[in-house]
């Protein structure tokens, strides 16, 4: 029965002992993520910054205080403030920022909450730049108070051990009155500027409907001259041969023939057609001569209006 018993006893502080071990290197080792720092501390006191992978602690005494995440992160603060002609305006400012690996002793035991030391500074810089701004400005000059806002988080937040990557203006609201004046005003705008591209072109079509209408003139006058010109060059040739085939006979003579000779053609051409009103013609011989007469005395007109000046220059005006 004693031997039962020590041998009992035995296996009980055995197990112990083992259980014992095992559990101090169960304690003894902890492993560490990929970007992530890991603080380890002894009786509340600090002892060093883990980094990723297996890492050793005294077992009992040393424990993991808290991890700490390496990545970048994004934090989107909204603010809302008014511009320097009484607008208010909301504001999203994204903020990038991430725990420096070298300055995490820093980021654990110095800040209890980045985000909301953040969130502060951006309002602090935000409000203070944004009312000396007019609202037709503050799109333009976004990148100027982003700019503002990542200067002035990152003089502040490194002695915190927090870098800052980018700060960026996502978004602008203003007021929703405000926005749809806005959009009246630009649409006014777009109307006022299509009206004057209309405007442009009904000129534009003017101009060239003038221009061609001033061109089709031009060739219409040149050529009624150019006909004009034809039918007396055509009557002095009949004339000419009409005094060699009868001699004797004046260029008058002829003249006078061949304007009867037309005279009556118009007549025929006019009582043929159906078309024409009644027309009243003097028909006495008294008439035909003053007839003849009007008739010779224009076309010595036209010819001279067509005949080149004794310098070689363009035809006579009449």
């Amino acid at each position: 029965m004693e031997t039962t018993a020590d041998q009992i006893v035995f296996l009980v502080v055995y197990g112990a002992a083992g259980l014992l071990v095992l559990l101090t290197l169960t304690f003894s080792f902890f492993t560490v993520g990929q970007q992530t720092a890991a603080v380890t501390q002894r009786f509340g006191k600090f002892v060093r910054v883990a980094s990723s992978g297996l890492n050793f602690k005294t077992p009992w005494i040393d424990w993991v205080a808290g991890r700490i995440n390496l990545r970048v992160q994004q934090l989107d603060v909204k603010v809302e403030t008014k511009t320097e002609d009484n607008v208010f305006v909301q504001f999203v400012v994204s903020v990038q920022y991430f725990v420096m690996p070298e300055k995490v002793y820093e980021a654990f035991y110095k800040l209890d909450d980045p985000t909301k030391q953040i969130t502060s500074f951006v309002f602090d810089v935000v409000r203070a730049r944004v009312p000396g701004i007019k609202l037709d400005d503050v799109f333009q000059k976004k990148d100027e108070i982003a700019d503002a806002v990542k200067g002035e988080l990152a003089q502040v937040m490194d002695d915190f051990g927090y870098g800052i990557v980018k700060a960026l203006v996502t978004d602008i609201d203003p007021d929703a009155k405000v926005k749809e004046s806005m959009n009246e005003i630009n649409a006014a705008q777009r109307l006022r500027m299509a009206a004057g591209e209309k405007g442009e072109a009904d000129r534009i079509l003017k101009v060239k409907a003038a221009e061609a209408e001033a061109q089709s003139k031009a060739l219409q006058g040149k050529g009624i001259a150019d006909q004009r010109k034809a039918i007396v060059d055509g009557l002095r040739e009949s004339v000419a041969e009409f005094e060699k085939a009868v001699p004797g006979t004046s260029a008058q003579d002829v003249m006078q023939l061949v304007l009867m000779t037309q005279y009556f053609d118009t007549l025929k051409e006019i009582g043929a057609s159906s078309q024409t009103n009644t027309i009243l013609i003097p028909h006495s011989p008294g008439n035909l001569s003053d007839l003849t007469a009007q008739m010779r005395n224009a076309m010595i007109t036209a010819d001279q209006v067509v005949r080149p000046n004794s310098s070689g220059g363009e035809p006579k005006s009449a």
